[in-house]
């Protein structure tokens, strides 16, 4: 496995990626979904890989390179 391009530490369970950043206009990101962290405490967006850890959950400081995709949870 291979760790995903970008992880994102979040306090809350349910997060929003549209893909944007600093740096990268909103045109060059994809649709806003909603995202459901679980019990694993990860989720991946199933458009651009971005992860988002729940932060003191059981991913967060784990080696993310290990852990398996999980794209769980997603609706627009």
């Amino acid at each position: 496995m291979i760790a995903p391009p970008e992880v994102l530490r979040t306090a809350q369970p349910r997060v929003a990626c549209d893909g944007t950043g600093p740096g990268l206009p909103a045109a060059l990101g994809h649709p806003r979904v909603y995202l459901q962290i679980d019990e694993s405490g990860y989720v991946d967006c199933g458009y651009c890989d971005r992860r988002f850890v729940l932060i003191g959950g059981p991913a967060d400081g784990a080696d993310q390179s290990q852990l398996p995709d999980h794209p769980a949870g997603a609706s627009i």
